[in-house]
């Protein structure tokens, strides 16, 4: 069994450094900057029970072999997700949905079913508290996964980015 936990204010880093590695992989580039020290600050105080978001998060520490293969501590895996309050719909009674933003796997630990382990605990952790539909962006290497729990294309999703807009 994959030893999955909640994360905790102190992995806040290793949750960021896998945000960018799981960026790296979806746009092909490496972009540090300013926005990783603003994810640290943000996931810290969430995970402190500070702020207005529900955030989940899940991990499996790189030790999780126990043998001391993975490296020196770390993050292996992370799933990542939040919990947003709508106004109340016939098929959504709560109005609460869940936002899976971050799974990620270190690429030393993947092909071990730690991308899985975890976001299988945060949909437990969405259930718990009333969730009634969950909402994820996947790559097409991570569709698989996904389709297995059960999720499947809902609705075409129209974005904007506001600070592009012409005013």
């Amino acid at each position: 069994m994959i030893p999955v936990r909640a994360a905790r204010p102190e992995d806040a880093a290793e949750l960021v450094r896998l945000r960018r590695v799981m960026f790296q992989a979806m746009t092909g580039r490496d972009e540090p900057g300013d926005w990783e020290e603003a994810a640290r600050e943000m996931v810290r105080a969430l995970l402190s029970g500070k702020g207005t978001a529900e955030l989940g998060a899940f991990v499996v520490d790189a030790d999780a072999g126990g043998d001391g293969a993975d490296g020196a501590g770390g993050l292996a895996a992370c799933a990542v997700g939040t919990i947003e309050q709508r106004l109340p719909a016939p098929a959504h009674p709560s109005g609460r949905f869940g936002f899976v933003f971050n799974v990620c796997t270190d690429p030393g630990h993947r092909g071990r079913g730690y991308a899985r382990a975890t976001t299988e605990a945060l949909l437990d952790w969405f259930a718990e508290r009333g969730v009634t539909r969950v909402d994820l962006h996947a790559t097409p290497e991570a569709e698989r996964i996904y389709r297995d729990f059960g999720f499947a294309e809902h609705s075409i999703a129209l974005s904007l980015d506001v600070s592009e807009r012409a005013g």
